[in-house]
């Protein structure tokens, strides 16, 4: 990339990182905030008598013939409630694993894609130092069309 587009690719790579660490970090911590408040509202009785009839109503449908075969829950809790209780930890990990893994690959291939090019050295090639290559691109492959040919008899 040309020298003037530097500062630009640094930008946009700053941008992509940036937007990754907030992808990673701020779902789990809004989740923690809110769990609480969460587990507080799926306390209440009226929660539990809910789950309770929704579980009675899948036992009932559960031995009728039709398109689809009920199932009725095992967990006597709603399942939210287990979930933000005993899987929150696990949740998050999760969250920062897959995240962090796939987003940090996802900046690695914009990073490199914004910082062009570049020849075994590290360095980016300039279209003299192509030009230069040239003539021995040109040797290599004269040489591999010839034992091509001498394959093929």
């Amino acid at each position: 990339m040309p020298k003037s587009g530097t500062g630009l690719a640094r930008l946009v790579t700053a941008i992509v990182v940036a937007g990754w660490l907030v992808a990673v970090c701020l779902p789990p911590v809004l989740l923690a905030r809110v769990r609480s408040s969460w587990l507080e509202q799926l306390d209440r009785p009226q929660e539990q008598t809910d789950w309770d009839e929704f579980r009675r109503d899948m036992r009932q449908q559960s031995g009728r013939e039709g398109p689809v075969q009920r199932k009725v829950p095992k967990s006597a809790e709603p399942p939210a409630r287990v979930w933000l209780r005993d899987y929150f930890r696990l949740a998050v990990v999760a969250w920062v694993l897959f995240v962090g893994v796939l987003g940090g690959f996802f900046c690695f291939l914009v990073a490199g894609m914004l910082r062009g090019p570049t020849d075994l050295n590290g360095s980016h090639p300039t279209a003299r130092s192509l030009a230069q290559n040239q003539p021995r691109r040109q040797s290599y492959d004269d040489k591999q069309h010839e034992r091509d040919a001498k394959n093929t008899q």
